[in-house]
């Protein structure tokens, strides 16, 4: 019994010390050779250019996963599909490029001044733990960037440029992030599309960017127009493709959104088959594009600038089929934005020190009951003028800022919220929710690391200027409520406008239904029976004009005085409407020249404002009244999407 005791003491002991000690996960190990270094743990294999930055090769479990050669191509992408005559998309583009690459890689023009590859964590010096190699560009007077809408042989900007890639034991997957220097001897930069792309094996044939974009995508399959694929960033984390027939796929996995664009109501592009011959399915993280309104990086000369776009990552994962391998990694990127910041990061330009802000907003509105309905609480930028080689200032708010971090979470019903991991900085914080016009704003938040900011209860008392008559949609920032929203994705619902309303909207308040009375776009009438849609350039043919009739009831007559239409715009491609009250010209809606191509580009959101129509109020009349908003007659794509309109007095 003796002898027994000490044995099975002994083999728990043993026991013990291996489930601390003996780690059967193969190390990662790092080699190279002249042209890459590779990267490997036992599960995935990553081989990276030193020349380009590129990831020129990414193996999971020996099995290539990336295109590794395609056919040139120098078939431009519009940038402008509502401008086909602007020379900027005429360029050519390299769109023939196989594997995984930034669009501001670290060779700049071809040609040029060669790049600074490192080993910036080396694995034998951690026990195998983690590897990370990077590769430097010093722009010095040549320009960088070979992206979409970029003449190759001339570049993009002037901006130094640090690409790096890592590798950890056990992970199924490579971390990439590129790190921008814009030091104030440089002159002015403005980034053309900014982006992370990767050209997948042709064995890939499903793409699931979104519950509503999941579907068998095989290489014969004519698209027609890429936009049809968009989605809003922030709510798909984890997008990529997957194979039906080998059960494995590749995503990209942003664990934050602090270094996209545009905040949380953003759409974007971010998977489709690529033009060449080939047609290899794309994944795209888009950090700065020109979709839907776009956003703007645009440094002035003299100006000392830094961003860090990612870590993400780039996962690939097996399961039984498709809907297996995207849920996998949805929870993956739970998983990587538990661990954000990453702690691994050693780059100055990388704050993994952060700060906290936390609060809770009180809405003092008489017309809105209830909890908060989708509140979405940020830290941004202050506006700024951004720098431009000449021509009218441009003021850059947070929806079309890709140059500074933003942080945004939901905040709770009660209007709590908690903004975690903020880069120390001085912010406005931003809020805005479902069923309220407008937007809450205070500035100068200042964050320090390691530091919760209280801000305690925050009033907010939403604008009104005067007695609300009618109100139609709800204020949420899109179409989504309106008749025909979910179809958006339909390259021909334009012209389907003419089909389901022959005579136009004739909207009667307290009667009508806007999810079934009210087109979620308004655009020109189409009369051409042979009018087609063209991809990227949607409907060429004109239509007539398109009038939207609100019937209201007023309980007594204005005798003095300015009645106020409130307007929420969530897409624009007109900018003059004309108004009539009670068949009486009341003047023009002005409305911004934002140029978002929202209807072009199958959206229903792009960039949002609220303006206001001002009118005599001694137009209206106790009892009914009608009041008339005009597109004018045009290219079928030149219409408006409303979010909300309200009418005050």
């Amino acid at each position: 019994m003796k002898r027994n005791f000490f044995l099975y003491l002994t083999a728990g002991l043993l026991a013990v010390f291996c489930l601390a000690s003996c780690d059967n996960t193969p190390k990662v190990t790092l080699t190279e050779d002249a042209e890459t270094y590779i990267m490997d743990n036992g599960t995935v294999t990553a081989r990276v250019s030193k020349v380009s930055g590129d990831l020129v090769s990414l193996r999971y479990k020996g099995e290539e996963m990336f295109a590794t050669t395609l056919s040139p191509d120098t078939h431009p992408e519009p940038q402008d599909a509502s401008n086909p005559d602007n020379p900027n998309w005429k360029n050519p583009t390299i769109t023939g490029r196989a594997h995984g690459y930034w669009s501001h890689d670290a060779m700049g023009v071809r040609g040029s001044a060669p790049a600074i590859p490192t080993i910036t964590i080396n694995p034998r010096k951690n026990g195998g733990k983690i590897a990370e190699v990077s590769v430097k560009a010093i722009s010095e007077g040549r320009k960088m960037g070979t992206g979409p809408g970029t003449n190759a042989a001339a570049g993009d900007l002037q901006v130094d440029i640090e690409i790096r890639y890592a590798l950890e034991r056990g992970a199924s997957g490579v971390y990439t992030y590129c790190i921008f220097n814009h030091p104030a001897s440089y002159p002015l930069a403005q980034f053309g599309e900014a982006r992370y792309c990767a050209k997948l094996a042709p064995f890939f044939d499903w793409m699931s960017v979104d519950k509503d974009v999941d579907f068998y995508y095989p290489k014969d399959h004519n698209a027609g127009d890429k936009y049809v694929y968009t989605a809003v960033q922030s709510e798909n984390p984890a997008f990529g493709w997957s194979s039906t027939t080998k059960n494995v796929g590749v995503f990209y996995i942003n664990p934050s959104m602090e270094y996209m664009s545009g905040g949380p109501t953003k759409v974007e592009f971010m998977g489709h088959r690529d033009t060449n011959a080939e047609a290899a399915g794309c994944v795209l993280n888009y950090w700065r594009s020109s979709h839907y309104g776009g956003a703007e990086a645009n440094m002035a000369a003299g100006e000392d600038w830094n961003k860090v776009i990612g870590p993400f990552l780039i996962y690939v994962t097996e399961g039984e089929d498709h809907d297996a391998i995207y849920a996998d990694a949805r929870r993956q990127a739970a998983v990587e934005a538990a661990k954000w910041p990453f702690t691994w990061v050693k780059a100055p330009e990388y704050a993994v020190k952060r700060g906290q802000v936390t609060g809770k907003l009180v809405l003092q509105d008489p017309l809105v009951k209830g909890d908060f309905v989708n509140l979405q609480v940020g830290l941004t930028h202050a506006d700024y003028v951004s720098p431009r080689p000449a021509g009218p200032e441009v003021i850059t708010s947070w929806q079309r800022d890709a140059k500074y971090y933003q942080f945004w979470t939901k905040g709770l019903a009660d209007g709590t919220f908690q903004l975690n991991n903020v880069v120390p900085g001085t912010y406005t914080l931003r809020a805005f929710t479902d069923g309220v016009l407008g937007e809450f704003a205070q500035a100068d938040i200042v964050v320090e690391a390691g530091k919760t900011v209280d801000l305690g209860e925050l009033t907010w008392t939403p604008v009104r200027k005067g007695r609300q008559i009618f109100e139609i949609g709800i204020p949420n920032r899109n179409a989504s409520e309106f008749y025909r929203a979910e179809s958006r994705r339909d390259p021909e619902i334009a012209l389907k406008y003419a089909e389901l309303f022959p005579d136009d909207v004739h909207f009667v308040v307290g009667q009508s239904d806007p999810g079934k009375d009210w087109f979620f776009m308004q655009v020109p009438h189409n009369e051409d029976p042979n009018a087609t849609v063209m991809p990227f350039f949607g409907i060429r043919s004109n239509g007539r004009a398109t009038p939207f009739e609100i019937t209201f009831d007023m309980d007594s007559q204005p005798i003095s005085g300015q009645a106020i239409l409130r307007v929420a715009m969530c897409g624009t491609s007109s900018t003059r409407l004309p108004v009539t009250v009670n068949g009486v010209d009341a003047g023009i809606l002005m409305l911004r020249s934002v140029g978002d191509n929202v209807i072009v580009r199958h959206g229903s959101q792009g960039i949002w404002y609220e303006t206001e129509f001002t009118f005599d109020a001694t137009l209206l009349k106790q009892g009914t009244n009608t009041m008339t908003i005009t597109v004018p007659a045009g290219p079928v794509n030149d219409g408006v999407m409303y979010d909300y309109l309200r009418l005050e007095f």
